[in-house]
């Protein structure tokens, strides 16, 4: 039983369309620790033997997608609020100026990183090998689509999310960040989901958790899974989407066996 369980749990999976395609499906973290960018050869093999990569979504042209389209937070927050931005963003190797205009909710997901933020997070890296071997590459959501489902939150709400993760000490976000990469490289897709669910759930007033793992999961599982049906039906693609987004009976995994996709978890 224990290795039927673990086997629904992974985070690399072999996927094979009932027209015979074999794709793979890889759930991220969005870090450039280490521990979690140094790729297994069966990861190499994978991407090498593809078609196309697929990750969520393509980097912005345009940064005007970060920034608020009217207004600062130099005017909405309270003077100790600002101080904790602007030691955040220095910490963040972020200019103050860029701080106070982003949209909250994008200073909110920056701030709780325990460590800067690099261009080298796992799926970024993955895109680069990927361009590297001459394979096409595919964002699952236009930026439109990506960015526009937290700018569905009103600034109030956003304004939630930021003051949050500015209550949240250095220590919170290393140990917690600890518990996720644990939980990470033991391959466990559930804990990774539930712990997401104990961290972020455990800040916000649960009806804006629970609006927020609606737009940000349970919704957009079910435009990835018919958009990654579409292409693996007919070519081999590699798939890197957030951990989170794999386990549940609504999360991909699931919904790509309901499909008709043989699904082999790959160790």
């Amino acid at each position: 039983l224990s290795a039927n369980v673990s086997a629904e749990q992974g985070l690399f999976w072999k996927v094979e369309s009932p027209t015979g395609k074999t794709s793979y499906l890889f759930g991220t973290m969005h870090t450039d620790d280490n521990r979690v960018t140094d790729f297994s050869p069966a990861i190499n093999n994978a991407l090498q033997s593809v078609d196309a990569f697929m990750m969520e979504t393509l980097a912005p042209n345009d940064p005007s997608v970060f920034m608020m389209p009217d207004g600062d937070l130099k005017t909405i927050l309270t003077e100790k609020e600002l101080d904790k931005v602007y030691e955040l963003a220095e910490f963040h190797v972020m200019h103050r100026d860029a701080a106070t205009h982003m949209k909250p909710w994008i200073l909110a997901v920056v701030f709780d990183s325990p460590k800067p933020l690099t261009p080298f997070a796992q799926d970024n890296l993955l895109m680069s090998k990927s361009e590297d071997l001459g394979k096409e590459v595919i964002g699952i959501e236009d930026t439109q689509e990506h960015f526009g489902v937290m700018d569905g939150f009103s600034r109030d709400e956003q304004l939630i999310m930021l003051r949050a993760v500015l209550k949240r000490s250095q220590q919170v976000k290393e140990r917690d960040f600890e518990s996720l990469m644990t939980a990470y490289l033991a391959g466990d897709s559930d804990k990774v989901a539930a712990l997401d669910e104990k961290i972020t759930g455990g800040m916000l007033p649960p009806a804006l958790w629970a609006k927020m793992r609606t737009k940000l999961l349970d919704e957009r599982n079910v435009v990835m899974a018919q958009r990654i049906e579409d292409e693996a039906a007919n070519r081999n693609v590699f798939v890197a989407v957030g951990a989170s987004h794999l386990a549940g009976k609504g999360g991909l995994i699931a919904r790509l066996k309901n499909a008709g996709y043989k699904m082999t978890a790959i160790n």
